[in-house]
């Protein structure tokens, strides 16, 4: 566990510069604003070990495959966020010398990010070789959540000692490239340079597979006070201007630098250097001063509906707020053509690409903390990509909708078999968040309309990738991958089986309760239905009379079953960076909830004993090096009573980045796991659960914590719980009075009521 950061409830921030973990420091003081967003790059540059990323939300490039051989129905191309323009940049001359804190002297250190404002700082003072001249630099920067195009970045220098010539030179370069490029490619091309106003326009090179090219933008306004402008330029990919001038000691220099980004997402390429000016015109009309205004504002009313306050713990604290700020900074549902990528604008591992874990641990959060819109534009997302489902499908011989384990528009683009191919349990987690998302709002509407349309191609999928065991009596599904990465090819896997026949019953409730209108147009058959009431009554569940438990797949109990408490933490762990794969895969450890994700999903459909048997021999076993694991453990852990490991895995969830848990922080966040901390805490130890229609509450407070608070969105209510040692209160903030559960018992919240924890 390596923390590089100090302990604050609402900043990341250290006195210490990390040389030696330069690209841990720039993943942590990443920031975004769901259209665009970077890592914690220097704006004067670095010229030693760093990752320079920028990133464009929905802008990416499909990067040949590259394998040892070739299957059939293999991905044609590997999807990846790309690296974008850097339109940070401001280089920095001081009597000819460019400031480079890898190779200069300075003191002061100070960096910081304020999560609850969303403005990135740092400071020091720089030194000259001879001594004769000291300077105090200051960089702030934000990327507006009001005016999504904007970026904002100022640069003050305040000379504490000497008369020196000082050169501030800000520009636009889109001489970039990713880090994880197959073929190492660069995948930008050269449009356009201007010189005034200094603009790049930039392409995305061309494709073999008819993916459409993106046309990229980039026009700044400087205002600089204290230098003038002495030069302009335009090379390939780049434009540049220089301010020049020589400063007096106890003078301060200002660059106030406003950059608009456009894409051709939005803005057709002739248009977009025009569009480009005027809203960059428009921001620096406003001026620093109002944008930031605006941008603390805005960030204030999210804070306001989904904040998680924690009393008594400043770690916990820190560690919930850096998660949330990570998952808004990325996607907070203006535009259902995106989704949240596993490294949002923090980085290009993974591809940057969507997965599963958006449905299976995003939504439930977003439920609660957003307008009801976010989360059904997440569900329009997959909607509008359900041909493409069903072209996956086609490429494996098999009827129905198979959606992608990894995509930016439906089809597959995973590099590797094993998940691509075989862990098909994430068809399962778009229909489970279709009933999330019905359940929780109480809306129909989506379910019975384009919703249907989804859950009937996941249930023709399901029919026909299951086979008939005349042996067994039973339906089985064989050659699959299920959450637990850590063995593949496996037979059974439990999760998949029992998700696969939840989604085929979900679907026929959804059935019913259509229109025969629709029924029709999806031409569902009598028959059609009454063979997916006979996979759901006849489906196999490896079963260990024995043990009580539900087991993993058909041979995982044939393992040499050991404890991660058996292991050494420092020859062993993390197992995917000290073992071999094959050590791994014939291993009985695990990497992340996969028989307990059922239960997770199914709460209602387990008794107390099951959970607890299948908890207690699971859990030992599992090393957690998925991110998405434990907060699905420390619900299910909270929910029986084990508060000691319920809390443990909560902070797991909660600094997995900011402690670095994993070892694997410097590629990136792991934003997809963000809502693992809310989820540990509003799930876990308050115990909410929607059932009958109706919220229910069954908190407990953990030790070390003095109290807890936090707000929800249901069914048009605001509701405010906060939990301390004298109770639950609840809280109608907005919204009709209603009937909730709190430890079985119902209670009416018109204003405020409170219940002693049990």
């Amino acid at each position: 566990m390596k923390r590089l950061f100090d302990i604050d409830p609402w900043k990341v921030k250290t006195s210490t510069f990390h040389a030696d973990d330069k690209r841990l420091q720039e993943s942590l003081t990443s920031i975004g604003n769901g259209y665009m967003g970077m890592r914690g790059n220097f704006e004067e540059g670095y010229s030693g070990d760093t990752h320079e990323g920028t990133y464009l939300a929905g802008v990416w490039y499909p990067d040949k495959t590259r394998v040892g051989w070739w299957k059939n129905g293999y991905p044609d191309y590997f999807g990846k966020v790309i690296n974008a323009m850097n339109f940070i940049q401001v280089g920095i001359m001081v009597d000819g010398h460019q400031v480079d804190l890898d190779k200069d002297t300075f003191r002061d250190f100070y960096l910081e990010s304020d999560m609850k404002t969303g403005v990135l700082t740092r400071r020091f003072v720089w030194t000259s070789d001879d001594g004769e001249t000291e300077i105090g630099f200051h960089f702030t920067r934000f990327l507006s959540i009001v005016d999504k195009e904007i970026a904002v970045i100022q640069v003050k220098a305040e000379i504490l000692k000497g008369n020196p010539e000082i050169s501030m030179k800000p520009g636009l370069d889109n001489r970039v490239h990713n880090e994880d490029a197959n073929y190492d490619d660069v995948f930008w091309e050269q449009v356009a340079e201007n010189v005034a106003p200094a603009s790049v326009t930039a392409r995305t090179i061309a494709n073999d597979f008819g993916i459409e090219r993106f046309t990229v933008t980039g026009l700044m306004l400087n205002e600089v006070s204290g230098l003038r402008l002495t030069d302009s330029e335009v090379s390939d990919l780049q434009a540049f201007e220089t301010y020049t001038g020589q400063v007096a000691e106890g003078e301060t220099v200002v660059l106030n630098k406003y950059v608009a980004m456009v894409t051709s997402r939005d803005v057709e390429p002739e248009q977009q250097e025009e569009k480009a000016a005027e809203l960059a015109r428009a921001a620096k009309a406003k001026g620093y001063e109002e944008l930031l205004k605006e941008h603390v504002g805005a960030w204030d009313v999210r804070w306001q509906k989904a904040d998680v306050k924690i009393v008594g713990d400043d770690e916990a604290q820190q560690g919930l707020r850096f998660n949330l700020y990570g998952l808004f900074s990325t996607y907070y549902g203006d535009d259902d053509r995106l989704n949240v990528g596993p490294k949002g604008f923090t980085g290009e591992k993974y591809g940057g690409a969507t997965y599963w874990d958006t449905e299976a641990f995003i939504v439930p959060m977003y439920l609660a903390v957003a307008d009801p819109e976010v989360t059904r534009n997440l569900l329009k997302y997959r909607h509008n990509q359900l041909d493409n489902a069903y072209v996956n499908a086609g490429k494996q011989g098999l009827q129905g909708a198979l959606y992608p384990m990894v995509t930016f528009t439906g089809i597959e683009c995973h590099n590797e078999w094993e998940i691509t191919f075989m862990e098909i349990h994430r068809n399962a987690a778009i229909a489970h968040a279709i009933y999330n998302y019905t359940k929780y709002t109480g809306d129909e509407s989506y379910r019975v309309n384009e919703g249907l349309e989804v859950l009937v191609g996941i249930s023709r999928f399901w029919a026909d990738r299951v086979h008939y065991s005349k042996r067994a009596g039973k339906y089985m599904l064989h050659g699959v991958t299920g959450p637990n990465e850590y063995e593949n090819n496996v037979n059974n896997n439990f999760h998949t089986n029992r998700m696969a026949a939840w989604s085929l019953e979900y679907t026929l409730e959804a059935l019913k309760q259509a229109e025969a209108g629709k029924v029709s147009e999806l031409a569902v058959t009598e028959d059609e239905k009454a063979k997916w009431q006979d996979i759901i009554a006849n489906m196999y569940y490896p079963y260990d009379e024995e043990l009580g438990i539900y087991v993993q797949h058909d041979t995982f109990l044939d393992k040499d079953l050991m404890l991660v408490s058996d292991l050494d933490p420092e020859k062993d762990l993390p197992l995917n960076q000290k073992w071999s794969w094959d050590k791994i895969l014939r291993s009985p450890f695990i990497k992340q909830a996969d028989v307990l994700q059922s239960i997770y999903y199914l709460r209602d459909r387990f008794t107390m004993e099951e959970k607890e048997k299948n908890f207690d021999f699971y859990e030992p076993m599992t090393v957690h090096e998925s991110s998405l694991s434990p907060s699905i453990h420390a619900i299910i852990a909270a929910e029986l009573g084990r508060e000691e490991k319920a809390v443990e895995l909560y902070s797991r969830t909660a600094r997995l980045d900011l402690d670095n848990y994993n070892n694997d922080t410097e590629d990136g966040l792991h934003i997809t796991s963000m809502s693992g901390a809310w989820l540990s805490i509003v799930e876990g130890f308050a115990g909410m659960y929607v059932t009958e229609e109706m919220l229910t509450f069954k908190p407990f407070l953990p030790k070390k914590w003095e109290a807890y608070d936090f707000k929800i969105n249901f069914r048009g209510r605001l509701v405010d719980v906060h939990v301390d040692k004298e109770g639950v209160r609840l809280t109608l903030e907005e919204g009709e009075p209603m009937e909730v559960k709190v430890f079985d018992e119902i209670v009416m919240v018109s204003d405020s009521v409170t219940k002693e924890l049990q």
